[in-house]
């Protein structure tokens, strides 16, 4: 059985009874650093991916030790819950994200936002030169897009 919504003294009408062709949800996102992790070999790292955060990510921080003595490493050792990739490292730890550089930690901050709040990893930027805006994807998906 279908059931009505009333507003305002207003019937609306029932919903379609054909299913809906399911939707599907984007979980994980590529990226591209800025700069590149540098592991213990030396080798620069760039390509990387994130997955959507659930609510259990963003709760287990809160009972880490380092997080309770220090606040501002709760997004590291939330980022090493989400990153599934940089390079070829699949098993990001904390000390991982602690050895990204300034500008690599500040886009994955940016990018975790932009995923888990807003949806999307687009970001609306306008032209110095000629003042037409347009999107930008931040993840980047090839060389130069990041």
């Amino acid at each position: 059985m279908r059931r009505r919504s009333v507003s305002a003294g207003e019937v609306l009408p029932d919903l379609p009874t054909e299913a809906e062709p399911p939707v599907r949800l984007q979980t994980e996102f590529t990226f591209h650093l800025p700069r590149g992790y540098v592991d213990e070999d030396g080798q620069v790292h760039r390509d990387g991916s994130m997955r959507l955060a659930t609510a259990r990510d963003e709760l287990a921080p809160l009972i880490d030790v380092r997080v309770k003595q220090n606040p501002a490493y709760l997004s590291v050792v939330l980022l090493s819950l989400v990153v599934t990739r940089i390079g070829t490292i699949t098993t990001i730890r904390t000390e991982t994200i602690e050895r990204l550089f300034a500008s690599d930690l500040a886009f994955l901050q940016d990018l975790y936002r932009r995923i888990n709040a807003e949806g999307h990893t687009l970001a609306e930027v306008t032209c110095p030169n000629c003042d037409t805006s347009f999107d930008v994807d931040l993840a980047g998906s090839r060389l130069g897009e990041s």
